[in-house]
């Protein structure tokens, strides 16, 4: 697997657990702090878009993750 396919797939994880836990509809709602790192999250995808710097994808490399271009 991909340094890009892994960076997709925490993304979506990371938003879906923190809207899980942000909204007010949901079995597990512990805050509506939580919806501000959805926004960090989309935040960190929309700037390495124009950028090409991704702080994940820096980690991956570092951990002998090959390819990506987050």
């Amino acid at each position: 697997m991909n340094a890009e396919r892994i960076v997709r797939i925490v993304a979506g994880a990371f938003v879906m657990l923190s809207l899980a836990l942000g909204a007010d509809a949901s079995p597990i709602f512990v805050s509506k702090y939580f919806l501000f790192f959805t926004a960090f999250v989309g935040f960190n995808l929309f700037q390495s878009g124009f950028t090409k710097i991704c702080p994940l994808n820096n980690i991956l490399a570092r951990l002998g993750v090959k390819g990506g271009s987050c």
